[in-house]
């Protein structure tokens, strides 16, 4: 299939996929203290990734280069970010956290235009990732409170995340695009995964660890469907699309997340989830509006 085909259905997916892991990363959080809960979900996407490799006869690219890159994923985008979140979803509101995640696109636009030289941050990508922001701040102003004594760390941490993850979506779009989107994830999800598994049993509480039924459910799901699918699928579509427009799942995930909240957690849908969705919505056909432009004018010539 023609891959400019697959491409919104890819964008479509991860976002789905992202947006429901808010809640189930919260619902696992009782069952698995943070390093355990991340280091089992990328241990177990490492063995599965490593089953497709093998199944499909995709081969490891082990070069210097490629294995700085893996350690870089491993340490910078895995390991350290994930655990910042996960720590701080179990210290502060979801709805915080989301908003918060929020400057992801900022810093990949900012960090964009001073190292990719054909991501320029225009003023229609300004634009539409603040309207974008303030939507974000709209959906959850309702249940937003925040008690800065209490939540400040969490909230740095969050914020941290998000500028370290922007980063790496900058290496990889400029350094490794070449690699395979599905082969480049093993090694970092398996040193990701071993390492926060060791580090859980030296500084984490693990009595009240609980294996049940619906604990490692949750955690196959965070590992198969939000780690293995949608990581390979991300970094396909950045050697596809503008790494800015991909930035930009962050802003719609959370209006999934509110949307399956109400759906499976019993959450209120307010007013303020519509209009704040509309700004997003909004916001980001503002970023893409040359792109939009220009694939309405190829439409127009080709039908004359």
């Amino acid at each position: 299939m023609n891959s400019k085909i697959l491409i919104p259905f890819a964008y479509i997916a991860i976002c789905l996929f992202w947006g429901s892991s808010w809640l189930i990363i919260q619902l696992s959080l009782p069952y698995f203290p943070p390093m355990l809960n991340i280091g089992m979900r990328f241990f177990i996407a490492a063995v599965v990734i490593y089953m497709i490799m093998k199944l499909s006869g995709i081969k490891l690219q082990l070069d210097a280069k490629s294995n700085k890159i893996y350690l870089i994923l491993a340490m910078f985008s895995y390991s350290i970010p994930f655990w910042m979140v996960y720590w701080a979803e179990s210290h502060i509101p979801s709805s915080l956290a989301s908003i918060l995640f929020g400057v992801y696109p900022f810093a990949v636009a900012i960090l964009s235009s001073i190292f990719i030289s054909d991501e320029k941050l225009t003023a229609y990508r300004f634009i539409g990732i603040t309207m974008a922001f303030v939507g974000l701040i709209i959906i959850f102003s309702d249940s937003l409170k925040i008690d800065i004594e209490n939540y400040i760390t969490g909230m740095i941490l969050v914020v941290t995340s998000a500028v370290m993850q922007a980063g790496i979506s900058i290496m990889i779009k400029k350094h490794g695009s070449y690699l395979n989107p599905l082969s480049m994830n093993f090694i970092p999800f398996l040193l990701a995964g071993i390492g926060l598994i060791l580090f859980s049993f030296l500084a984490e509480d693990l009595t009240n660890a609980s294996f049940t039924t619906i604990s490692v459910g949750y955690v196959l799901y965070l590992a198969l469907i939000v780690t293995v699918f949608n990581f390979t699928t991300y970094y396909w579509l950045m050697q596809r699309i503008s790494v800015v427009i991909l930035a930009l799942t962050s802003f719609i995930t959370p209006i999934v997340a509110v949307i399956i909240g109400w759906l499976f957690h019993d959450e209120r849908l307010t007013a303020n989830v519509f209009l704040g969705s509309f700004f997003v919505l909004f916001g980001i056909i503002i970023v893409n509006w040359r792109g939009i432009k220009k694939l309405y004018h190829q439409r127009i010539f080709k039908s004359m």
